[in-house]
């Protein structure tokens, strides 16, 4: 076996080949994206919103369960069985929406695709991340994002174009069976599981002993609330797709009320992912150069504007001007938020946290399907549309405030003189002063239990991203500590000042110089 490497260079042929892939799995969703609304009321005579609205109810909580489940399962069965899985589990659904006799049956077929998108999705993203490494992943994301999100949309406008010209069944859902064909048949015979790849950088990355593996409860419980980084990312994910939800549902109904022809409304339904699909080309490579946070708030904000704009507008250049509007923002912050998870979460359990993610992400289909349903029975498309937009500028207000930035510079040999250190006499000094100081041990655990400073705390540096929360920024003088003050102490303090926490600085002869010289430990 070929040595190693993470990088796109390095494993272009394997990335190409799954953001391939992933188009036809963009695809599979993008048949549903113009026509479904207009199926519920003119083949199944449905007139509420709610029940309009109902399959994309179903397919969020079936993706975003599915999504959770997906990371866990890569992380124990490996990525290419899930991926292929995930095909399978879609060949009957383009069948099942051609010939459905009822709206359960259109449901039922939205429950296989739930299912589907969550496995061939998730597994797509996390075996991207874990080929590129952390040098190119906000690009990595990007691409990935774009293949996806811009079949949506060629899939959107195709079958919008069929349903004009023959109907909206079941010609525009021919394709499917192709998509599905091709999809499978590369992922089961072409593509390669990226375990080797995990392993190589849990090494470069340090492996966790395993009394330091947290938990999938603990992954979950980071993820969704603990960690002020992930939860910031996860509740964004979640409002995201929210208002994506509402654009799947009512910009049809919307549209048409303004008397938008089926090829209009096709057309628009195509502008916003199209959008959404080629701009991430570019600011997914734009966070690796800018960092993650800002681009996030900035892009929430983006989309909420965008929302505005087709609420006020009454003509096709409006509407178009206001999905393009949230196409960016939405560009600005997908493949940006996934970058996001990759810095922080170790690669043992970045599965996993993604798929948390992923499960709250697309709950955002669900919430926002109801949420907009029923406010618009209540105050119709245009009121539901502006409890949508609040909701996404309020969310980017939460990232700003709450989030700090994840991008991890890198630190080079010219780089390391500028991080301050401390000197042992000076430590003990300031100490016995009662000056506030925070130590941070920065070994492993096992190192830390054979002996240690007394008071301080351990937070291996492999750990240090994750729960870089625990450490104060109210101008206690934070210290981190190796064995002899060599690079892993010199690393993470600068990982805390690029996180804000400016009086970080590390201790010269590190703990064993301390021990050595005081005897004391605990």
């Amino acid at each position: 076996m070929n040595a190693i490497r993470l990088g796109l260079r390095e494993n272009f042929p394997q990335f190409s080949l799954l953001v391939v892939v992933n188009a036809f799995v963009g695809a599979m969703i993008g048949m549903e994206r113009s026509i479904l609304p207009a199926i519920a009321e003119q083949d199944f005579q449905l007139t509420a919103h709610t029940a309009v609205l109902s399959f994309i109810v179903v397919f969020g909580v079936t993706k975003a369960l599915t999504n959770y489940l997906a990371g866990r399962f890569s992380d124990r069965f490996g990525r290419k069985h899930v991926l292929v899985v995930g095909w399978l589990i879609a060949v009957p659904i383009p069948f099942l929406l051609m010939w459905a006799p009822s709206w359960g049956w259109v449901l039922f077929a939205n429950v296989l695709l739930g299912v589907s998108q969550g496995l061939t999705w998730s597994t797509t993203v996390i075996m991207k991340i874990d080929l590129v490494g952390a040098k190119n992943r906000g690009l990595a994301m990007g691409l990935n994002e774009f293949s996806g999100y811009f079949a949506v949309a060629g899939s959107a406008l195709a079958t919008g174009w069929i349903a004009a010209r023959y109907g909206l069944r079941p010609e525009p859902f021919y394709m499917g069976v192709g998509f599905v064909t091709i999809g499978l048949g590369l992922s089961a015979l072409v593509v390669r599981d990226t375990k080797h790849h995990v392993a190589h950088e849990s090494r470069l990355h340090a492996e966790l002993p395993p009394e330091s593996q947290p938990t999938q409860r603990e992954v979950f419980s980071r993820t969704s609330l603990r960690d002020r980084n992930l939860s910031s990312i996860s509740q964004a994910g979640l409002v995201n797709n929210l208002n994506d939800g509402m654009a799947w549902g009512l910009f049809p109904l919307f549209f048409a009320a303004a008397q938008m022809t089926i090829g209009q409304i096709g057309t628009l339904a195509a502008i916003y992912p199209a959008t959404w699909g080629v701009a991430q080309l570019l600011t997914g490579a734009w966070s690796d150069r800018v960092g993650r946070k800002w681009l996030i708030a900035a892009g929430m904000w983006v989309q909420a504007v965008g929302i505005g704009v087709v609420i006020l507008s009454g003509r096709f250049s409006g509407f178009a001007t206001g999905a393009t509007l949230l196409g960016i923002g939405t560009a600005m912050v997908y493949p940006t938020l996934l970058a996001a998870i990759g810095d922080v979460a170790h690669p043992l359990w970045r599965a996993s946290s993604v798929g948390v993610y992923r499960l709250w992400r697309d709950l955002g289909y669900a919430v926002g399907a109801v949420l907009t349903g029923v406010t618009a029975d209540v105050l119709g498309l245009s009121g539901a549309m502006w409890v949508v937009a609040a909701l996404t500028f309020g969310s980017g207000l939460i990232v700003a405030v709450r989030m700090r930035e994840t991008l991890r510079k890198e630190t080079t040999m010219a780089d390391k003189p500028r991080i301050p250190s401390i000197e042992q006499a000076e430590l003990r000094e300031r100490l016995s002063r009662g000056e506030p100081i925070v130590i941070i041990d920065v070994r492993t655990a096992a190192e830390f239990a054979d002996g240690h400073i007394v008071g301080a705390v351990n937070i291996p540096v492999d750990q240090m991203q994750a729960r870089i929360h625990e450490v104060p920024v109210d101008g206690t003088v934070v210290v981190t500590v190796c064995n002899r003050g060599g690079d892993r102490s010199t690393n993470a303090a600068a990982l805390l000042r690029n996180a804000g926490i400016e009086s970080a600085s590390a201790l010269c002869g590190g703990a064993l110089g301390w021990l050595e010289a005081t005897g004391k430990s605990q």
